[in-house]
Order: structure tokens, then sequence, then C-alpha cells
């Protein structure tokens, strides 16, 4: 085939593929396929050395021609894709200012944060003051000063983590009754929330780690009766006016006497379902008036002052509140379940 014949008919190819071409992509494709070092007139170009030489000027300005045309018509094409494509993309891109904007999503308080805060506003409320305490607690604080000396059997029931033999994870938020007294002098009235450590296998009702509040009230004239009022008024402004509490001996080193307090089940109101085994009551703290002997441990003449003290699992209040029945889901994490208790 001739030369001119085969730049008529690239002429033509060119012609239909660029009337075709719907993005800039398929235009450069084009644009190696024919001008390129490898491409169709660049090979044209490069036979024109099997020409006799008076044929070359006039293929040669041929060449040239057909290269002017298709290079112009490449850039119309170019220069209108690019028109087309900056027009999609700020169609794609504009912002409709009228349209509802997506809300974000938003997090929510933890179930054990959302009843300490409120406890703490509660107990803030009848003049307790928050004091807060190492997690790493001596010995001699966390048992010692709390009448638990060494040996002492009912340090069993506490499954410590020691860190040495004078180093332990607190085990409850009772350290910070000692604490207190031995910095403040009378009368004290405060609250210790945090985080206490026992070795126990979590389970539906049991973790390694878990909250407490702690509260004491040291005065003259303390009775079993201030104790009770306190925590009454505690009880109905958590759970309502009809909520009812009941005492029962029990027995802390600590604290002489000693009682676990029950609260009326608010998923039957005292007439007994599966949550509070038909009892009608769900056990919520320990409390007690402190023993003198720790009184005197730490500085307080029991002669002239006497106080009271409790400690609320804030694991046992959050799983009421929201009818949790595994304690393990309060520590999964699952924002799906988190995102309800509110």
């Amino acid at each position: 085939m001739a030369i001119t014949d085969t730049l008529r008919q690239l002429r033509e190819e060119v012609e239909s593929t660029l009337a075709g071409l719907q993005d800039t992509a398929g235009l450069e494709a084009l644009r190696v396929k024919v001008l390129g070092k490898k491409g169709t007139l660049t090979e044209l170009l490069k036979g024109m050395g099997k020409l006799a030489p008076e044929e070359r000027p006039k293929v040669g300005a041929e060449i040239n021609e057909v290269r002017q045309w298709l290079t112009g018509k490449m850039d119309e094409k170019q220069a209108e894709l690019r028109a087309a494509e900056r027009e999609a993309a700020m169609k794609a891109e504009a912002i409709d200012v009228t349209e509802p904007r997506k809300l974000p999503k938003v997090g929510s308080t933890h179930p054990i944060t959302l009843v300490m805060d409120e406890l703490i506003e509660c107990f803030s409320g009848m003049g307790f003051e928050v004091m807060e305490g190492p997690e790493v607690e001596l010995d001699h604080y966390n048992f010692e000063l709390m009448n638990l000396p060494k040996n002492h059997p009912a340090r069993d029931a506490q499954d410590t983590f020691y860190m040495d033999d004078n180093i332990v994870l607190r085990t409850h938020t009772s350290p910070m009754q000692a604490r207190a007294m031995l910095s403040r002098k009378p009368p004290i009235r405060i609250i210790c929330p945090g985080r206490v450590y026992r070795a126990d296998e979590l389970d539906a009702t049991h973790s390694p780690v878990f909250h407490q509040m702690e509260g004491l009230v040291v005065d003259e004239n303390m009775s079993m009766s201030d104790l009770r009022g306190t925590l009454e008024a505690f009880a109905k402004k958590l759970y309502g006016n009809d909520v009812s509490t009941r005492f029962r001996p029990s027995f802390f080193p600590f604290t002489e006497p000693s009682a676990e307090v029950d609260l009326t089940c608010t998923a039957c109101h005292g007439k007994g379902c599966r949550i509070c085994k038909d009892t009608g009551w769900v056990e919520v703290l320990g409390c007690g008036m402190v023993n003198p002997k720790v009184l005197e441990m730490c500085g307080i003449d029991s002669t002239k002052y006497s106080g009271f003290a409790f400690g609320i699992g804030l694991e046992r209040i959050a799983m009421k509140r929201f009818g949790i029945t595994d304690l393990r889901m309060l520590y999964e994490g699952d924002a799906r379940l988190l995102g309800q208790l509110r």
C-alpha cells in the first residue's frame, strides 16, 4: 500500500476514534498509538529511507501535514474532554447547603461512670467530700490499719494481688478511711470512689478489677441511726421514694457492729422475682460503725469520737440500674450495648 493511502486511512481511523472517546485517558492512549516512539506515524517516518531520493520530499511533506492535523485534532479533543470532566467533577462534588447534614457519631458515658457521678452528686449534696487515693497501696493501710493484722483469717477472703510482702493492689477503697483519719481531724465526712483489685476469675458476677465507693463519717455522737438515715436518703435519691432498706447483721473487721444492706428489688417492687431470687430484696452494700480500735490506730480518741462507714459496689448498682445480668457486659466495650445505657 502506498504511503499516501496509508496516511489517508490513518486520518480516517483517528477521526472515527476521536468521535467516540469519553475521557482523557483514552485520548492519551490514542496519542501514544499514533504519535509515540513506536506509533504508526513514527514508523512511517522511519520507512522513508527505503524511498527513492526524489520521492522523499513529497512524502515527508505529506507526513508532516498529517502530523500537524492529528496534533491539532487531539488538542481540540483534549480541551473538550477536560472541560467535560471538570463539569462532571463539579456536579459530583457540589454541596447542597439546604440538605440536612449527617449527624456525627457521638459516644456515651460508660454505665459505671454514670453511676459513680450520680452517687458523687448524691453524697456531695449531703456534705460529703470526694477523696481519692492510690490503687497500689501499702499493706499497712490496706489491711493493718483496717484491723486486719498479718495472718488474720479475713485476709483470705480478699484474694489479694501482692507486689511484694508490703505492697498490694488495693482490695477495697477502705484504706482511704485510714489515710483520711491520719491526715485530718474530726469532723470527717468523705467518699472515696475508685478501682479495686482481687484475684477473682472473670465470670458473670466476678471480675479481677471492679469499682467501689467508700464512705466515712467521724464526729461526736455518731450512731447507727445516723448511718441508717444516710443510706436511706441515698437509696431514695437513687431509686425513688418507694424503695425501702433492710439491715442484716454481718462482720467486717474494721466496723463494729456491721451490717449488709438490702434494697427493695426494683424489678418486682418487693413481690419476688428471678432477679431477687423471690425474696423481694437485693443486697447492695456493706456498712457499720467504725471499730474503736481502727479509730485509735489512726490517732482518734474513740471515747470522744465515733463514726460510720459504708462500701458500695458500683458494678452492682449499675447492673441493678440497667437490668444487666452478666458483669462481663460492662467490660467488653460493645458500642451497641453501651450506646443504649445512657
